[in-house]
């Protein structure tokens, strides 16, 4: 692991980060919040981050505008190509159009056609390949590598795992006594940031991990000790549903996550209802995971505990499925 660790962001890689994106994305909302249907589990302090009122609907914005930022001259010039499940591919998009940097993404055939239609009015070209993420992956990497473009990895790339980790810095700013953050996982690179930042200001701040049900990536892990490769995902949610992450992720979250667990694509669709019913807000199923986990009682917290769940997805397939 001694490569994996050197480079795993450290807090100077955070609060610089904060500093290149602060003109590029936005400083969102994190509000209380009191449910009609489904009250909190134990009385909980439950604030949401609402990431997804981020530019581009997500916290992607952050990660995508750290790593374009961090481009030499040369590697701006030739251009940067990703592959995405939806949101990471419209993030890079915007931070390469509001850079002036060509950009090629790549989406798996699981992902949303709006998804492919905003990304393409950033001005990115868009290849439709393979039939999940993991598969449009490998196509993007060779096409990288035969033209010269700068691969952009959308969770295991430490600059965006730098840029994803201001969004804990900046829920700590916001409500500096928060006791646990719920985060949704798809490949890891949002809760590794998340954690590594949080944890390295507020040490004692606990991290609760989402996958779905169809897509247990990073427990599974987990409990091999080692990255593993799901033989298949089973979830709607397709920004949470790739088949395998990487050592950095699964080292950051070994360090400093303390569970992961699992909810199905009907929690999260009824939760993504509960968002739309109080507060207007249009959560996909990812979007909507953390706070599946709350209303399902997934995890246990003592009365008063403080809690903030993040909604970090863009769409609204949670309230249209």
């Amino acid at each position: 692991m001694d490569a994996v660790v050197a480079t795993i962001p450290e807090l100077a890689d955070f609060e610089a980060a904060a500093q290149r994106i602060k003109d590029k994305v936005r400083r969102t909302p994190l509000v209380r919040a009191r449910f009609t249907q489904y009250p909190a589990p134990g009385n909980v302090d439950l604030h949401l981050k609402l990431e997804s009122l981020q530019v581009t609907g997500s916290f992607k914005a952050r990660g995508a505008s750290n790593a374009v930022a961090s481009l030499s001259p040369e590697q701006a010039e030739c251009g940067v190509i990703t592959a995405s499940g939806g949101n990471h591919g419209i993030a890079v998009a915007y931070a390469a159009h509001a850079a002036g940097v060509p950009c090629v993404i790549y989406l798996s055939q699981n992902s949303s056609p709006h998804k492919a239609d905003r990304v393409r009015a950033w001005g990115a070209e868009v290849v439709v390949e393979g039939a999940v993420w993991d598969d449009s992956n490998r196509a993007a990497m060779i096409r990288a590598e035969a033209e010269g473009l700068t691969y952009l990895h959308p969770f295991a790339d430490p600059a965006v795992i730098a840029g994803q980790g201001t969004l804990g810095l900046e829920m700590l700013k916001q409500t500096a006594d928060l006791d646990v953050l719920l985060v949704a996982i798809g490949g890891g690179g949002l809760i590794s940031g998340i954690a590594a930042a949080a944890k390295a200001v507020r040490p004692e701040i606990r991290i609760i991990g989402i996958e779905p049900t169809g897509a247990p990536t990073l427990k599974e892990s987990l409990a091999a000790g080692e990255v593993v490769t799901l033989p298949r995902v089973d979830t709607a949610a397709a920004t949470l549903a790739p088949r395998r992450s990487e050592s950095i992720n699964l080292e950051i979250i070994r360090r400093h996550v303390e569970e992961i667990v699992l909810v199905s694509d009907a929690e999260m669709r009824a939760a993504a209802r509960q968002l739309w019913f109080d507060f207007g807000v249009a959560a996909e199923l990812s979007g909507a995971a953390a706070l599946a986990a709350l209303q399902q009682g997934r995890v246990a917290f003592g009365p008063g505990t403080k809690v903030a769940a993040i909604i970090c997805g863009a769409g609204s397939d949670g309230i249209d499925g």
